[in-house]
């Protein structure tokens, strides 16, 4: 068995409940502020999270409920400039502190700093969004403490491709084997098998009932959990 050097997490439902608390008012603030009269309910961005990627989803929600809109010449320009105030909406929650990280999250990336363990960021939501996550709830210096942030379009193809896990595992320069991903969806799931990966999911408000086989374990959460709950050595050793 390969020593464990690294944690890869996941950021949107996996450090926090971003999709829901986040993303979703940021996206009807944006609708909004450029006068459409779009509203992305719970339910409805529940079921749009199956589309990865902010500008994606919104090309999908115009093409199949607002084709008039999907059709206009200048559409493209119009979803690069909803994109841009959807970021600045969720910056400004994240900044005031509205977007918790979830139960046991800051203790995990405590313990694996101390235990000496590497950590690094897989995800598709933007480098902006990241950065105001981690330090607005682990303090300005929370960003450096991750080698390696994959985020945003820097690879061509979203989860559940695994393109953005090999683009980080390919700057740690560490092999699948010698990494743990942390993820809360079946489409973030398959992404990290993908790239051979071993994945523990802790499931969030948006991703129960979906299909976590292959998983290396599935949890409700991460509250009280540690390396060792989690079945690794509470240093930087091996995988139980």
């Amino acid at each position: 068995m390969a020593t464990l050097q690294a944690l890869i997490f996941d950021v949107d439902g996996t450090l926090a409940e971003t999709e829901r608390d986040g993303h979703r008012p940021a996206f009807n603030a944006a609708f909004r502020d450029c006068g459409l009269a779009w509203h992305w309910d719970e339910q409805r961005y529940g079921a749009l999270l199956a589309i990865t990627g902010g500008k994606e989803r919104i090309r999908h929600y115009a093409t199949h409920y607002a084709p008039a809109i999907a059709a206009r010449p200048d559409f493209d320009a119009l979803v690069g400039q909803l994109h841009r105030i959807k970021t600045a909406h969720y910056l400004r929650l994240a900044d005031q502190g509205q977007l918790p990280l979830r139960p046991g999250i800051a203790r995990l990336i405590g313990e694996a700093r101390q235990a000496g363990l590497r950590l690094a960021i897989a995800t598709t939501t933007t480098p902006e969004n990241v950065d105001a996550l981690l330090r607005a709830n682990l303090g300005p210096d929370a960003p450096g403490w991750f080698d390696v942030i994959g985020a945003g379009d820097i690879v061509p193809a979203k989860k559940p491709a695994p393109d953005i896990y090999q683009w980080v595992l390919d700057r740690l320069a560490l092999p699948p084997s010698a990494c743990l991903a942390i993820e809360d969806s079946e489409i973030g799931l398959k992404s990290a098998l993908a790239a051979g990966l071993r994945c523990v999911v802790t499931v969030s408000e948006y991703t129960r009932g979906q299909d976590f086989r292959g998983a290396w374990q599935v949890l409700q959460g991460l509250a009280g959990s540690s390396l060792a709950e989690l079945g690794l050595r509470s240093s930087a050793g091996d995988c139980d």
